[in-house]
C-alpha cells in the first residue's frame, strides 16, 4: 500500500503481534526505502508477512506507531472520522461527556493523541510526530461530530509542551488554535464547581481519570475530619466537602494549584469548612505526627513518583514512605485513600508497597475498593502503558 516497507527481525514484534501499538528501534532489520518521519510505512515479519501500516519516525525510540491492522486499509480522512466517531460513541456509553477525555491515543487506535473536553472547550495534546501531521483534521472531524449531538465547540487550546515531545525531535507548543477565549473554563463534575485552567494547569488543566474515584468517597467523609494531601486544586478535599465532611485539609506544594483551590472552595460555598495549605507533603505529615493529629479520612493522591523502568527503585521508597505516615494519621476504624500514577509502578508492586507500609506503621487494613481510571481513559490491553492509575480504599485498624 505505502511505498516504504520495515521488515522485523525474527523474533520482535512481540508487543505488536500481542494486540500492541508500538514497534520499537532494536526490533526493526530493515528499511528498504528511504523515508520521510511522520509518513506512514508497511510494517512485515521477518518472512514478509503483513503485519500493518504505521507512522515512523527515526529520532524516537519507538520507531513505529501502528495505525492499522488490515491490509489495504487507506488512512485518509474517512478513516480518521471513523475512529474519532468510535471514541466518541464509547464515551456517551460509558462517561459524563459534559467533561471527559475523548482522545486516550493508543486506547483509542490514534497513537499519541490526546483531547479532553472541558465543558465546550477542548484541550489538545500531540506527542507524536506521525500523529502531529493530522492534529488539524482530527480536531475538524471532531467538531463536525460534536455537533451532530448538538454540541458546539467554543475554543481549542493545545498543550503539547511535554517533554516527551523533544524525544520525538519536536518542539514543545502550547497555544490556541484558532480564536482565543478565556483560559480558565467552568465545569460542573459530582456537583462541584471548578474552574480549569487550561493553559498554566498540570497536564490538559484538570484530571479527568479520577472522576468517579472522587465520588467514590463521598460515602466516607459524612462528618468526618478528612485530610486531603496532593490536592491539587481541590478535587477530592471540594468532593469531601461537598458529601458533608465537617473539616478538611488540603495540602499542595504548588502556589498556583492552591490559589486555584481556595477559588474553587468559595465557587462551592464550602470555604468555611475546606481549608487549604501550600507545604511539602513530606514536610507536614510528621509535623501532624508530632502534634498527635487524626483524621477520620486519609486520602494521598501523589504525581508519579516514576516515569521510566530505571527509577522505580527510588520511588518504592517514596511510596512506601509517604504511605506509611499517612497511615499513622488515620483514627482507628478510620479511611485510607491511596493512589499511584505511574505506570512502572505496577498493580502487584503497588499492593506490596502499601503492605509493607502497613506493617512499619503497625496498622491492619482492611481493603473496601479497589479502583482504575475512570472508564474515558479506556484500559487496552496489550498496551500496558495505557494501564496506570490504581487506587486503593481501606479502612485503618490498630494492629492488634
Amino acid at each position: 500500500m505505502y511505498q516504504t516497507s520495515v521488515t522485523l527481525k525474527k523474533g520482535e514484534g512481540r508487543i505488536l503481534k500481542s494486540g500492541g501499538m508500538w514497534v520499537f528501534d532494536n526490533e526493526i532489520d530493515t528499511i528498504d526505502l528511504p523515508y520521510e518521519d511522520g509518513e506512514f510505512v508497511n510494517i512485515l515479519d521477518f518472512d514478509g508477512y503483513f503485519l500493518g501500516y504505521g507512522f515512523i519516525n527515526s529520532n524516537s525510540k519507538i520507531r513505529i506507531r501502528l495505525m492499522s491492522r488490515n491490509k489495504g486499509t487507506i488512512i485518509n480522512s474517512d478513516f480518521l472520522e471513523k475512529r474519532i466517531q468510535d471514541a466518541w460513541n464509547y464515551r456517551k456509553e460509558t462517561v459524563d461527556i459534559n467533561n471527559c477525555r475523548i482522545i486516550f491515543g493508543e486506547a483509542d487506535f490514534l497513537p499519541g493523541l490526546v483531547i479532553d473536553k472541558f465543558s465546550d472547550i477542548l484541550v489538545v495534546e500531540s506527542l507524536a510526530l506521525g500523529i502531529d501531521k493530522m492534529k488539524l483534521e482530527i480536531i475538524d472531524l471532531l467538531k463536525k461530530i460534536l455537533q451532530k449531538d448538538e454540541i458546539i465547540i467554543r475554543g481549542v487550546y493545545e498543550r503539547s509542551d511535554a517533554k516527551v515531545r523533544l524525544q520525538e525531535g519536536m518542539e514543545r507548543f502550547k497555544g490556541f488554535i484558532g480564536p482565543e477565549f478565556d483560559t480558565k473554563v467552568k465545569i460542573v463534575e459530582n456537583q462541584v464547581t471548578y474552574l480549569v485552567d487550561v493553559k498554566d494547569g498540570q497536564k490538559t488543566g484538570f484530571f479527568l481519570d479520577q472522576k468517579y474515584n472522587r465520588k467514590a468517597i463521598w460515602k466516607l467523609c459524612k462528618n468526618k475530619k478528612v485530610l486531603d494531601c496532593f490536592t491539587h486544586t481541590g478535587s477530592f478535599a471540594l468532593n469531601a466537602g461537598k458529601a458533608g465532611a465537617k473539616e478538611v485539609l488540603g495540602i499542595d506544594a504548588s502556589e498556583i494549584a492552591i490559589l486555584q483551590a481556595k477559588e474553587n472552595a468559595i465557587l462551592n460555598q464550602l470555604d468555611q469548612t475546606v481549608h487549604f495549605q501550600c507545604a511539602d507533603v513530606f514536610d507536614v505529615l510528621p509535623k501532624l505526627e508530632a502534634e498527635h493529629e487524626l483524621f477520620d479520612v486519609v486520602i494521598l493522591d501523589p504525581p508519579a513518583f516514576t516515569k521510566s523502568r530505571t527509577a522505580t527503585k527510588n520511588a518504592v521508597k517514596g511510596y512506601r514512605d509517604i504511605n506509611m505516615r499517612g497511615l499513622r494519621l488515620v483514627k482507628d476504624q478510620g479511611y485510607f485513600v491511596t493512589c499511584s500514577c505511574s505506570h512502572f509502578m505496577d498493580p502487584e508492586l503497588f499492593a506490596k508497597t502499601i503492605k509493607e507500609s502497613a506493617k512499619a506503621s503497625k496498622k491492619r487494613l482492611r481493603q473496601v475498593e479497589f479502583r482504575t481510571q475512570s472508564p474515558d481513559h479506556p484500559i487496552l490491553w496489550a498496551a500496558d502503558e495505557s494501564y496506570y492509575l490504581k487506587f486503593y480504599i481501606f479502612q485503618v485498624c490498630i494492629d492488634q
